[in-house]
């Protein structure tokens, strides 16, 4: 086997010379991808329409290919265009030439405002360019680029595709390209030169022709009229006196509520600088002859003035500052820093009085000792405030990172109740501050989940956000956060309601922190209407019943009947604190025996029964309509209830994961089941107390509708009667409604265990605010920050209405409200959101500084007016802007001014030289050119079609475009010859 496997292996070690060269396997993949994207044989479009390479859809497809080790991409470049019948036009074809050099006379879309450069310099639709694949590589020597040339040029021959094929050269910034074009029995090739100083002969049209003609060489005699479009473009840099409209915030200014010259919750809005850089004036001769003007370096016809078509683009600043990007950025770098308050403060100034401040820290432990304490003595306040003079004292006035003025005006701008001697009561808080669910703004801080507009927590947010920007930074932040903590533990001290929260329970639509408050707020409430014995209107009860009653039967009931229930109650309800029989007060029990200790004590105080099997009515609201009990014909009272505890959305979380854990079981769902009926157990018992001699059926009837059923039946007597009984449900042997029921006393609300603790749900709350860092507090207002940012810019968008701002606006909204409507939001989304609203800003201020230039207000007429805001409205959508009536309409002598005003503060000239220019029509003529500074960029497009290089040859298509900037000459030309006469 060994001496059979050497022959092959002998075999193998030959070299064959006729195998494929790497030269030959690199024209087979050009080829290769060719016939893929199908870019053979000749498919004519339709002609090309004026603008369409501007408006139309340009796509690109790629691929890779490899020269030995040297890898290059190919791109195709085509503008998308309606697909044309080819059946029965073959024979036609033939002899017509490539698309590509009807193209190179098409004079619809000379000097496209944003195309790619081939595009601009050639007028193609279509084109192939092979590229070195990595940035960094170059073809640089003479003899690789004409070996990829014939390659280009051998691939197109055996393939028959009639695409130009373009093959960049030299470094990839300087946008050198050559390339072929073939047809039947034709051929263009596209040649360029690219030069950093220009010769002198060159700088004007007379000297182009020159070459243009020489390069054509065409044997004819006269040449045929050779077609030209010019462009020249000016640019004006200096805007003079139309100064930038904004106004830089005075930061010392503290006058009247008023820093940084900027009222508290309001948010600064605009840019720093003029987001307008540049304004480019385009002057285009788009149809001349050769023999019908004259430029040379001695005298020139192209007057800026005389140009038919004017168009107009802007360049805007790169990134201007922006007051409300600033704004929201600084606040949301303040998310990524992780010192405490104490750290920021310092720490030393609590040393002396470190034992109290621990007491402080265990205030909670402190209200649940069994020594009979108080609550309002436990003097915490005064440690706050004892704290409070030392840490002044430490830091000395000069070193607060708030000065008093600053920090006072805040306070009275988030707590205006306390400009009064006395805070107001109930009033404080705002009922209303939700709007309609219809409204815009409803919407917005429900989909942003941060706060309503005028509540306490969006105007905390805006301070906090100002105080940063403004005043003492970060170090300000905290102070601030500081004083707003010792401020709520003020109030639910002395029983002062918080102002601009709503009334009721926390709004689960709002961030985290407007619910802490809003919960702080109802301890509030509960705990001034158990120390004062406060009476409530009927109508604040009717509400807080209601919307407390939800909650209540909604663990045992469906939805439909829960909606039975709460109509029935919500009519007549009313909330335990407030109820009216006595003024006695609201009794707390610790435990089991204090409780029944506790009801013996108010039941003698009052004179009532001694025993609580006593069938004496208590705690009686008012009548149920017509209803009476089942057994004994008494009417049905409705008894006054106790209200669910409120609930904030960590406790919800939390509660539902300790249900959880109580798994699957039997005894694990039973005792689930006992946790969430603690509302209905009290129900029952206020039930009872209100109705003796009731049963569990009288109680379903006022509670739970649907599960009492009525039937009509025929009794011995034959009368139809209506025959009540509880539902199947109902019926269940041991369900928690029976149960429940049999375990129920009868004991008003006034004297149960109360179902919501006022005084540790306070606690925690306080507590929760005390530990929380600038950091956590920033991530919670934030949402209240873009919410004030966006309704800032809708704001702002509105004076100026702007059609794709307002797209932009929907945009954010839509994309924010994703992001912030779930807890912990990436860093990144959310830096996403703020830069989208900074570019709003710096569109609006655009928008402004464009109306400002070009004087929109200033107009008298209506119909300029519309014209002008048309005009300033299409610069800022569209790449270009054709200026209707050039120099000579409104617009135009708007810019004509512009670069005139301009021209005389470069030139030093003083306005009553203008006198002068008011001569005869030659002087004045003189003087136009001085008007306009030189231009910028000089663009010429030379078309021609001659027979070449024969003079019985063809008469195809031959072009020269030719630009010409300060420091950049370019000539890109497409010289056509006839393959078969020649």
């Amino acid at each position: 086997m060994a001496a059979d496997s050497e022959p092959e292996s002998e075999v193998f070690e030959i070299t064959d010379f006729t195998t494929a060269s790497e030269w030959e396997r690199f024209i087979s993949k050009v080829e290769e991808v060719l016939n893929d994207w199908k870019l053979i044989g000749n498919s004519l479009g339709k002609p090309l329409e004026k603008g369409i390479f501007t408006s139309g859809t340009w796509e690109e497809k790629s691929d890779e290919i490899s020269f030995a080790d040297f890898k290059f991409s190919v791109t195709h470049h085509y503008l998308v265009q309606e697909s044309t019948d080819k059946e029965g036009k073959d024979e036609v074809l033939e002899d017509v030439i490539p698309q590509s050099m009807q193209d190179l006379l098409c004079m619809n879309n000379d000097f496209p405002p944003r195309a790619h450069c081939l595009v601009r310099w050639y007028g193609l639709r279509e084109f192939v360019v092979i590229a070195p694949a990595a940035n960094n590589d170059a073809v640089l020597s003479e003899s690789k680029c004409n070996l990829l040339l014939s390659s280009v040029s051998i691939a197109l021959g055996n393939t028959g595709c009639q695409v130009p094929l373009f093959v960049q050269i030299h470094h990839k910034w300087r946008r050198m390209y050559v390339g072929e074009c073939q047809g039947p029995g034709v051929r263009t090739d596209f040649e360029m030169v690219h030069l950093r100083k220009v010769p002198n002969q060159y700088t004007h049209l007379s000297g182009l022709l020159d070459i243009f003609k020489s390069k054509i060489g065409c044997p004819l005699t006269p040449l045929p009229p050779v077609n030209i479009a010019i462009r020249f473009t000016y640019v004006l840099q200096d805007w003079q006196q139309y100064f930038w409209p904004q106004q830089p915030p005075d930061i010392d200014a503290l006058v009247g509520g008023e820093v940084g010259g900027l009222e508290f919750g309001k948010l600064p809005f605009g840019a720093c600088e003029d987001p307008i850089s540049e304004l480019h004036l385009a002057t285009t001769w788009p149809h001349l002859t050769e023999g019908i003007i004259v430029d040379n370096d001695v005298y020139s016809d192209l007057d800026p003035m005389q140009a038919p078509h004017w168009s107009v683009r802007v360049r805007k600043a790169d990134n201007p500052q922006c007051l409300l990007g600033d704004f929201v950025t600084e606040f949301f770098k303040i998310c990524r820093r992780k010192e405490s308050t104490d750290e920021i403060l310092g720490r030393s100034t609590f040393e002396e009085e470190g034992r109290e401040i621990a007491d402080i820290t265990h205030a909670l432990s402190k209200l649940t000792e069994p020594a009979p304490v108080p609550i309002h003595k436990l003097s915490v306040s005064n440690m706050v405030h004892t704290a409070k003079k030392k840490i002044r004292k430490h830091r000395g006035v000069e070193e607060s990172p708030l000065n008093n003025d600053v920090l006072n005006t805040i306070l009275l701008f988030l707590f205006p109740d306390a400009a009064s001697e006395k805070p107001l009561d109930g009033t404080s808080s705002t009922d209303n501050s939700n709007p309609p669910l219809e409204s815009e703004e409803y919407n917005l801080y429900n989909q942003f989940k941060s706060a309503p507009s005028d509540s306490l927590t969006y105007k905390l947010a805006l301070c906090l956000c100002m105080i940063n920007f403004y005043h003492g930074g970060l170090k300000g932040v905290a102070h601030l956060w500081q004083e707003f903590v010792l401020e709520m533990r003020f109030r639910w001290e002395n029983n002062f309601l918080i102002p601009g929260l709503a009334s009721g329970p926390p709004d689960l639509r709002c961030c985290l922190l407007h619910q802490k408050l809003q919960m702080l707020n109802c301890c509030i409430e509960r705990k001034k209407a158990r120390d004062e014995g406060r009476k409530t209107s009927p109508s604040d009860n009717v509400t807080n019943t209601y919307s407390g009653d939800a909650g209540k039967s909604g663990d045992q009931l469906g939805p439909d009947n829960l909606r039975e229930a709460d109509k029935d109650k919500g009519e007549v309800g009313k909330s335990w604190d407030s109820w009216s029989d006595s003024e006695e007060e609201f009794f707390e029990c610790l435990s089991d025996t204090e409780e029944l200790k506790g009801n013996g004590q108010e039941s003698g105080k009052k004179g009532g029964p001694k025993e609580m099997a006593s069938l004496k009515p208590e705690g009686r609201l008012h009548q149920h309509g017509k209803l009476t009990l089942l057994h004994n014909g008494e009417p049905l009272y409705i008894p006054v209830t106790q209200e669910p505890a409120p609930m904030t959305e960590d406790l919800l979380e939390e509660q539902s994961e300790v249900l959880a854990k109580l798994g699957t079981s039997a005894e694990g769902a039973h005792l689930r089941a006992r946790m969430q009926s603690a509302c209905l157990l009290s129900d029952m018992e206020s039930f009872k107390a209100a109705n003796p001699g009731c049963f569990l059926e009288d109680f379903v009837r006022w509670y739970s509708p649907r599960d009492y059923i009525e039937e009509e039946v025929v009794d011995e007597k034959g009368n139809m009667v209506l025959k009540g009984e509880l539902s199947a449900r109902m019926k269940i042997p041991s369900n928690m409604w029976v149960e429940a029921w049999e375990t129920a006393k009868p004991i008003p609300a006034r004297r149960q265990r109360r179902l919501f603790d006022d005084t540790r749900e306070a606690e925690k709350v306080l507590h929760y605010l005390a530990v929380q860092k600038p950091a956590d507090l920033a991530r919670h207002l934030l949402p209240c920050v873009i919410h004030a940012a966006v309704l800032k810019v809708k704001e702002e968008e509105s004076l100026e209405n702007i059609s794709s701002v307002k797209k932009i606006i929907k945009q954010i909204i839509s994309h924010s409200s994703k992001v912030l409507h779930f807890p912990n939001p990436e860093d990144k989304k959310l830096e996403e959101i703020i830069h989208q609203i900074t570019n709003v800003e710096a569109i609006i201020a655009r928008a402004r500084s464009l109306k400002a230039k070009f004087g929109t207000e200033k107009c008298e007429q209506e119909e300029e007016k519309e014209d002008l805001e048309r005009f300033v409205s299409c610069l800022l959508e569209q790449p270009e802007v054709l200026v209707v009536g050039a120099g000579r309409g409104h617009a135009g002598r708007i810019i004509h001014k512009l670069f005139v005003n301009a021209q005389r503060a470069a030139t030093m000239t003083p306005a009553e030289e203008e006198l002068k220019r008011m001569g005869p029509p030659e002087e004045k003529r003189q003087n136009l050119a001085a008007d306009f500074p030189p231009p910028a960029g000089r663009e010429l497009i030379l078309r021609t079609a001659v027979p070449r290089p024969a003079p019985y040859s063809r008469a195809l298509p031959q072009r020269m475009y030719s630009v010409l900037t300060k420091e950049d000459f370019r000539l890109a030309g497409a010289f056509s010859s006839d393959t078969s006469f020649f």
